[in-house]
């Protein structure tokens, strides 16, 4: 049987990158997908409907079962009807995909109140109001002895999660999404439910837009592509399975070949006394422990380098 037979499946943003890998392999073990995809340009503007019906025909053409929805993530009554287009279609709703997202960057002294608007739209609220949806769906469900072992896989990323200038908008975010993972998952574990949320690294679209072209330089073409989407879509199909019903509230930073468990803001260093610092004197142990401590960018500099040799 395949990993995710019987399956249904939402994946926002699915018809380009991250999100058309993740609709792709999910169908090809047994999945059914709903394929979302507003199919606008990288910044959020325009709107198509090819992308989705592409990846929808592809998915059909390899025996699978599909259907293309076009609505926009970003509104509550909107995502109401893409989870509804599950339901509709395929009779129930296992697995959530909050992949949807859109990128502006501006250093935080040029950005616009729309530009931080508009990101945080897609990724952060679009990612509430599916999983809004879906969160009531399934508890409903398990009340009524319906355990439909739902998933939640959030999108995140190394801007959120490790910090990358010029993305205040992206970052702030993704740092949220990770949370928000972690904190669904403590909500809905009793109903048979887990969220999890992945850091892709992957060229895609807003990747591409977002750093030095020389990242991604001569890695197409010469047998395995570390930086295609295709290698972050495993461990999604993974946490999607029930083969992963216990993993709750987990960060997986996934490409390159590689998937990673992180764990965010744990104790590196500590300085204590008994008695009220003196600002001076704290200052100075800070600094002591700050210089023996190793940055996360160093050891994630370390990992790639290690990753691509």
């Amino acid at each position: 049987m395949a990993l995710l037979e019987g399956k249904v499946a939402i994946v926002t943003g699915a018809g380009r990158g991250i999100g058309r890998e993740e609709a792709l392999l999910m169908a090809r073990h047994g999945a059914k997908v709903v394929v979302n995809d507003l199919g606008g340009h990288f910044d959020g503007t325009g709107q198509s409907r090819s992308p989705a019906e592409e990846v929808v025909k592809e998915i059909r053409s390899a025996g699978g079962e599909a259907v293309a929805n076009f609505e926009s993530v970003t509104d509550f009554k909107a995502a109401k009807r893409i989870f509804e287009c599950a339901i509709d279609n395929f009779g129930k709703l296992n697995i959530l995909v909050n992949n949807a997202g859109i990128l502006r960057d501006r250093m935080i002294f040029n950005m616009s109140e729309e530009d931080w608007d508009a990101v945080i739209a897609v990724h952060l609220k679009g990612s509430f109001n599916l999983s809004r949806h879906a969160c009531a769906y399934w508890r409903e469900q398990h009340k009524l002895g319906n355990l439909l072992n739902g998933r939640i896989i959030m999108t995140s990323s190394d801007s959120g999660l490790l910090g990358n200038a010029g993305q205040s908008n992206y970052g702030a975010a993704k740092a949220a999404l990770a949370a928000m993972a972690i904190i669904i998952d403590r909500e809905m574990a009793r109903y048979g439910v887990t969220a999890n949320a992945i850091a892709p690294v992957a060229r895609t679209r807003m990747t591409v837009e977002g750093v030095p072209s020389s990242m991604f330089s001569g890695t197409e073409g010469k047998g395995f592509d570390p930086y295609s989407p295709a290698n972050v879509a495993p461990v999604v199909a993974w946490l999607a399975s029930d083969d992963a019903k216990d993993v709750h509230g987990e960060v997986f930073r996934s490409g390159l070949g590689g998937v990673w468990v992180l764990k965010g803001w744990s104790t590196v260093a500590m300085v204590a006394q008994k008695a009220v610092w003196d600002p001076v004197e704290l200052g100075k142990r800070l600094k002591e422990e700050l210089t023996r401590g190793i940055t996360q960018k160093e050891t994630l500099g370390g990992v790639i380098k290690s990753v691509l040799s």
